[in-house]
């Protein structure tokens, strides 16, 4: 990454940052969870970027991808086990940062959020030139089994890149022999996901949030102005939700025969057993000459 690409991922990383600690102090029980997230995408538009992916927080064995959609009521709930993950990127250039909230009155999902933290942690002082995914990886396995939950496997970490959310490496949640090394010069997200349950996660549900992968092969059938729009977000996830002032037919029409030509990918909510409980942590960093610098601290 140039310095130009750096510096615009460090602006984007301190607004990641402040972003996140708001919605952790602002979820609480009652509040709408599309409150918080369109709060957190005008916060970051109000600081001068743009969000890297849609804002979105699950709750409770739904480990990731819950993105409210249009006119959403859903409201946290007392007892609930709470995350939040934010993207941000000014000009293309992308950081991802997510945390976990307890909204228990007994403090019993706190050792779960602790041990995706520390989790974290050891990662990040793991990661160096040269050492492998794997490596990091099985610090954050030791951690999570230390205190007493199962690392989430099927969820990785992974690079970050201009315009592209999820690249090389992929920074699994355990201890594997396959995998790439870290590079100096490289960016990345590396996200421990702690759960009380198996540590396996699936798709359920309808999807929210999706993602061009490709230029449409045929015009044929697609709204024009709905493929104009899902164009401008130049290959970076969107909501259903940002598309609320179109024609909800012809928005239906088009993600679909977007999806069926595997032009667009659909992300439905990722989701472990019923009544599991998830927790995530997660920072974007660069590896420099120096060592490790956390962008979302």
């Amino acid at each position: 990454m140039d310095e130009y690409g750096l510096e615009c991922t460090r602006r984007a990383g301190k607004i990641a940052s402040r972003c996140r600690e708001w919605a952790r102090e602002n979820i609480k029980p009652g509040v709408r969870v599309r409150d918080i997230l369109e709060r957190v995408e005008a916060m970051i538009r109000e600081a001068g970027a743009e969000p890297g992916f849609p804002a979105q927080s699950s709750r409770n064995h739904v480990a990731a991808h819950y993105c409210s959609p249009p006119g959403d009521e859903l409201r946290y709930e007392e007892g609930d086990c709470v995350k939040v993950d934010i993207g941000v990127h000014i000009d293309g250039y992308i950081a991802d940062t997510a945390a976990s909230v307890d909204l228990s009155t007994d403090g019993r999902w706190t050792p779960l959020v602790q041990a995706s933290a520390d989790a974290l942690a050891a990662a990040i002082a793991t990661v160096g030139v040269g050492v492998s995914v794997g490596d990091v990886g099985a610090a954050i396995e030791r951690t999570i089994l230390a205190a007493g939950f199962q690392p989430v496997r099927n969820l990785t970490g992974h690079g970050l890149a201009r315009w592209k959310v999820h690249t090389a490496p992929q920074i699994p949640n355990y201890a594997e022999r396959s995998g790439g090394r870290f590079k100096e010069g490289m960016v990345f997200a590396i996200e421990p996901f702690a759960s009380t349950g198996r540590g396996f996660i699936r798709e359920r549900g309808k999807a929210e949030v999706f993602m061009m992968i490709r230029p449409p092969r045929s015009a044929k059938g697609l709204d024009k102005d709905v493929l104009k729009a899902i164009d401008s977000w130049r290959g970076l996830p969107i909501a259903r939700r940002y598309f609320c002032e179109y024609d909800s037919q012809a928005l239906e029409t088009t993600i679909s025969k977007l999806a069926k030509q595997g032009s667009l990918m659909r992300y439905p909510p990722l989701i472990e057993d019923e009544g599991v409980m998830v927790t995530q942590t997660e920072h974007s960093m660069y590896l420099g000459p120096d060592g490790v610098e956390i962008l979302t601290a």
